[in-house]
């Protein structure tokens, strides 16, 4: 990344605002989803995965919602990367990323099969190819997430940020075990509770570390660049 103290660094500039994108995507996400659950008809958030809300009318507004946090979720994982690129065990972290946000737009193309009485009048049918995809897609994605919040809390390990190094392992493993528990129990009660706990915890895991290397990266402005160092 380019860096002349004479004046501003625009690599700098354009990898902070990729890292934005990962500070406001599951913000966004989750305020947009919530708002539809609650005023679609016949969704209780009790028993339905807010991916069900991409079915019957209105169901655009939800994979509208998914596909655009897929692609913001792309661009902070650029900036991961961007930042990342020359740092030893981080350089994997970004890509992943990546991939995650690929899945989440993939899922939102390729919508989930009505379940548990929604949308309302729909038939529970056999799974449909579409259906098949949309749960593949996911699993790969909250993977590929796991994976990429382990690989970073090594690279937190490295600089001795050890409180940062568990917290990324630890929602590392949450994720992923969170989602295969909600994947298994799908339409009860503790099913969705545990989808929504691996959403949350992958949400807010981007967020953190958006942020923390937000302030990794060198100040674009030259005198704002010192005082950071200072």
């Amino acid at each position: 990344m380019a860096d002349d103290p004479r004046g501003f660094d625009g690599a700098a500039a354009v990898t902070r605002s990729l890292l934005g994108y990962g500070v406001i995507a599951g913000g966004i996400y989750l305020a947009v989803g919530l708002t539809l659950a609650l005023t679609r008809e016949g969704f209780d958030l009790a028993i339905h995965p807010l991916s069900l809300l991409m079915l019957g009318d209105g169901g655009w507004m939800q994979r509208a919602n998914l596909i655009l946090a897929g692609a913001m979720t792309i661009a902070a994982g650029v900036g991961i990367a961007r930042a990342l690129r020359e740092a030893e065990r981080g350089r994997g972290v970004g890509p992943l990323v990546v991939v995650y946000g690929m899945c989440l737009v993939a899922s939102g193309v390729f919508p989930p099969d009505a379940m548990a009485g929604f949308p309302p009048g729909a038939a529970d049918d056999e799974a449909s190819v579409a259906g098949i995809l949309h749960l593949a897609f996911g699993a790969v994605g909250f993977l590929t997430l796991a994976v990429s919040a382990v690989l970073l809390g090594g690279w937190f390990g490295l600089r001795e940020a050890t409180g940062w190094a568990w917290a990324s392992r630890a929602a590392g493993a949450v994720i992923v075990l969170a989602f295969m528990l909600g994947a298994a129990l799908a339409t009860s009660t503790v099913g969705v509770a545990s989808l929504w706990l691996a959403v949350v915890a992958g949400w807010a895991w981007l967020a953190a570390i958006s942020v923390y290397l937000y302030r990794f990266v060198p100040h674009p402005d030259a005198e704002r660049r010192a005082e950071q160092r200072a």
